[in-house]
């Protein structure tokens, strides 16, 4: 396979007369040989038979090969066969497949040198083929059948075989190279050609540079491309290269086919190279005057490059177009500069082959623009504003202002004049000046007071050409505080007001006018009351915008205690005084007068807490409600809320006392309103509340609560069974507390009964033997509170001790009652007769049905007392 192409050989042996011992043919393309034969040629030796020998008339065994090449496009049948072949003749090709099996008169055309013939159906040759003479042979072969003559195209391709020595094109081979060129741009190539077949290794041609003479100033000055052919310069050559040093150079080449391998031919050749000089340098800085009239474009400079034919360009940072070069390296400007813009360009001069590989470093060229006087004078801003004081003295600078140019800083065309061309208003004239030079602006005046509060400047900007600019100025008078304020008069008053006056109320408004500038700190007003306002009673308010104060009342007046006031108020600004002093017109007096109000009395307290115990003893004074009237009139006490008259009041004295005993168990509490009034105006009054705890005495005894008739204890003694007893003490936490119960100290009872505490209020009575006889018992016990001393309680209470049943009831048969019985005791009785009868069958027939019962609990009785005592 040689590229894309598809070779294919069929292998045919056939019986032919005098076989040859070996036969030798290069049938393969280059790229198909194996690694262990020789890359030349192919060997392939023939079996001896029987009827090997040279004068026998044998079939030679051939190789047909069928060969897609390209030259043998469009036969009806492709033969490759090898030229320079050297068997045994004649050389037995291929046979004619194409042949029907009754053809006959065979005849081959096309065949002018009588190289090629068949016989019984095989195409032979009669002589080598040479390739290099003629590549393919189109032979036409015809033949008759029993109905018509037929024929077809046989194409006879001439396979290469490496037989051409390659030699160079030029045997002189020369070349110069120029001084600045870079590394790897050919500047000549070497050619050579081999006659074998272009497609194939035979012709594939490798350069290479064997030896530089002289070897200065480096043995390694030069580089050939193995492929092309193209000879460059190194690393090295580029950069030492000098024609001073060694001006010729002579390169022994050397040219090889098969790719360079091993067995190639080869040829060697001799290439002088000569090192030239070079004009490729940066030009001259080029100077031009901005806005150039023109024509356009105009030359300013021109570059060479002295070698072979060369493309430039032109690189850098300005306008496309602005720069143009021509093929012949002139370097034209094709529009005006503007310094303003830009003042210089730095213009990277490329110079490439017309393949655009670049072939040397750039050179520059720097072009200056020269300054025209085109700009005129500008502020940085169309209006300045700035502040002079009032009181500045003549040569006080307020502002500079400094104009532009953008012309050349380097020539006169940046000098700038200034000029003050208008103020407004008007007059007075002459206020102010500007520096020619500086444009410091400056007050001219001896004195700026009683100016205008604000003017407008005009300055202008000139250069020495003409050309200008203005721009304004506004400045503002600043009022400086060289005025006190003054009040109008020097006492106001007196005024008038009542002691009820709200907190709050404008007693007066006065005013201390000021000359200075309306609005600014100079004529703001501070006001401050100096004397007379010890206790704060009034303040001082002022309105900004008018500077007007308001002296408030902010304390309650009391005539009683001070009927008149006599205030101080002065009047600063809250900057410093530039000339002059605070005086007394500075200064005013304002007189008050307090009238007199009746008033209404006064408690001392809003809220009276008392106690009492209860019991006390009617009559007792428990509390002394305190007032006071502003008018030393005379207070009228009186009670309101005591709907059930337990207390009373004096009526002058506000002695409060109890009526009658009070009752903490009947009311704990008790809650009332005094009020006093005004002897000498019945609408002028007071109140206050008065709240009376009543502190809790130990004087109820403690008291067993609940019906226990019915109630009854099992004997024998049931395990966790009793009564639960409850107690009530009607006495608050600090004397009923907890209850103690107590059996009598008796041996008996103390022996047969048992207390157990179950809470504060609660106990367990229960038996303390395992059996007491069945019989109602009175069981004597005592109840006391937790007080000291106690108060208790002695209580006798009957308990009902039984025999009980497994259920836990009582079968302890009723008593006889005395006198006479009547229907509803007999009929009691016959009831609880026949009860009892059915209690003992109830029990019998249910120990015949359990052998072992269960002890019953005693869920009938109440074992766990209610949460709330009762």
């Amino acid at each position: 396979m040689e590229g894309n192409k598809v070779v294919k050989h069929v292998y045919l042996k056939v019986l032919t007369i005098n076989p040859p011992k070996e036969y030798k043919c290069a049938l393969f393309p280059p790229n198909l040989n194996s690694s262990h034969t020789s890359r030349r040629e192919h060997t392939y030796h023939l079996d001896k038979g029987p009827m090997a020998d040279r004068g026998a008339t044998t079939m030679l065994i051939i190789f047909v090969v069928l060969y897609t090449f390209a030259p043998c496009s469009g036969a009806n049948v492709k033969i490759g066969v090898p030229e320079n072949y050297d068997g045994i003749f004649p050389w037995y090709l291929s046979k004619l497949h194409s042949l029907p099996g009754n053809y006959s008169d065979l005849v081959v055309t096309g065949n002018d040198e009588g190289i090629f013939g068949v016989d019984a159906q095989f195409l032979f040759a009669l002589r080598p083929l040479d390739r290099e003479k003629q590549p393919s042979y189109s032979l036409q072969v015809s033949f008759r059948t029993s109905e018509h003559r037929q024929s077809f195209t046989v194409e006879v391709c001439v396979i290469d075989k490496n037989d051409n020595v390659p030699t160079f094109i030029v045997e002189s081979m020369r070349g110069s190279v120029q001084l600045g060129l870079l590394k790897g741009i050919p500047f000549m190539q070497v050619d050579a050609l081999d006659r074998d077949d272009r497609n194939t290794a035979h012709a594939e041609l490798r350069f290479r540079l064997m030896e530089q003479t002289p070897r200065i100033p480096s043995s390694q000055m030069f580089f050939i491309n193995s492929i092309t052919g193209e000879v460059s310069l190194t690393e090295e050559g580029a950069s030492t290269l000098d024609p001073e040093m060694c001006g010729r150079y002579k390169l022994s080449v050397m040219v090889k086919d098969m790719a360079g391998r091993a067995n190639a031919f080869f040829t060697s050749g001799i290439v002088t190279v000569e090192v030239t000089g070079n004009t490729w340098a940066s030009p001259d800085p080029v100077r031009l005057q901005e806005n150039l009239p023109g024509p356009y474009p105009i030359p300013i400079s021109q570059v060479k490059w002295s070698g072979s034919q060369v493309e430039y360009s032109l690189e850098g940072e300005f306008p496309e177009m602005l720069f143009t070069i021509s093929r012949e390296g002139v370097i034209y400007l094709n529009a005006p500069l503007d310094r303003e813009t830009q003042d210089q360009f730095q213009i990277s001069i490329v110079v490439e082959r017309p393949d655009g590989r670049e072939i040397a470093k750039p050179v520059e060229l720097r072009v200056m623009v020269g300054d025209a006087n085109d700009n005129r004078p500008t502020f940085p801003q169309a209006q300045y504003h700035t502040v002079v004081k009032e009181l500045a003295a003549r040569g006080t600078e307020i502002l500079t202002v400094q104009a532009a140019d953008n012309d050349d800083p380097k020539t006169d065309n940046v000098r700038i004049f200034y000029r003050l061309v208008g103020q407004i208003p008007e007059s007075p004239r002459a206020l102010f000046r500007v520096d020619r030079d500086s444009g410091v602006i400056s007050v001219q005046a001896d004195s700026m007071e009683g100016t205008a509060p604000q003017y407008t400047l005009t300055i202008t900007a000139e250069d020495a050409k003409g050309l200008n600019s203005s721009c304004t100025v506004v400045v503002t008078v600043q009022d400086e505080n060289n005025n006190p304020p003054v009040f109008s008069q020097h006492e106001y008053g007196p005024f008038h007001i009542p002691e009820d006056a709200a907190v709050g109320t404008t007693v007066t408004a006065v005013l201390a006018g000021d000359a200075d500038v309306r609005g600014g700190d100079s004529w703001q007003v501070d006001y401050r009351l100096e004397s007379g306002n010890e206790e704060e009673v009034f303040t001082l308010v002022t309105d900004k915008q008018t500077n007007e104060v308001s002296l408030i009342l902010s304390k309650v007046l009391d005539f009683e205690r001070e009927s008149e006031y006599i205030l101080v108020i002065s009047a600063q600004n809250p900057v410093a005084l530039v000339r002059g002093r605070y005086g007394p017109a500075s200064t005013a007096t304002v007189s008050i007068y307090v009238d007199d109000v009746n008033e209404g009395p006064i408690l001392s307290q809003s809220h009276y807490e008392v106690t009492v115990r209860e019991g006390e003893e009617p009559g007792r004074v428990i509390a002394t409600i305190r007032g006071y009237d502003p008018d030393s009139h005379p207070i009228r006490y009186s009670l309101q809320g005591d709907t059930k008259k337990y207390f009373s009041i004096g009526k002058y004295s506000g002695e409060l006392k109890t009526v009658q005993a009070l009752d903490r168990e009947e009311n704990s509490t008790y809650t009332m309103e005094v009020i006093a009034v005004d002897g000498r105006n019945s609408s002028l009054s007071a109140s206050t509340l008065v709240t009376v705890q009543i502190l809790d005495v130990n004087d109820n005894s403690p008291v067993l609560v609940g019906d226990y008739s019915w109630k009854y204890l099992c004997t024998p003694r049931w395990e966790d069974q009793a009564l639960v007893l409850a107690s009530r003490d009607s006495d608050g936490p600090q004397h009923g507390g907890r209850l103690n119960f107590s059996l009598r100290s008796d041996a008996t009872v103390r022996r047969n009964w048992k207390l157990t505490p179950i809470n504060d209020t609660h106990t367990n009575l229960s038996l303390n033997i395992p059996y007491l006889a069945p019989e109602v018992y009175t069981v004597p016990f005592t109840i006391s509170d937790s007080s000291s001393p106690p108060r208790s309680t002695f209580i006798n209470l009957p308990v009902t001790v039984c025999p009980c049943n497994v259920r836990g009831n009582c079968k302890m048969a009723a008593k006889q009652l005395q006198g006479m019985p009547t229907i509803q005791s007999a009929v009691g009785i016959l009831l609880g007769t026949f009860a009892v009868i059915g209690t003992i069958l109830i029990v019998v027939f249910v120990r015949l049905s359990y052998q072992n019962p269960k002890r019953p609990s005693k869920t009938n009785q109440e074992r766990v007392p209610l949460k709330i005592s009762i």
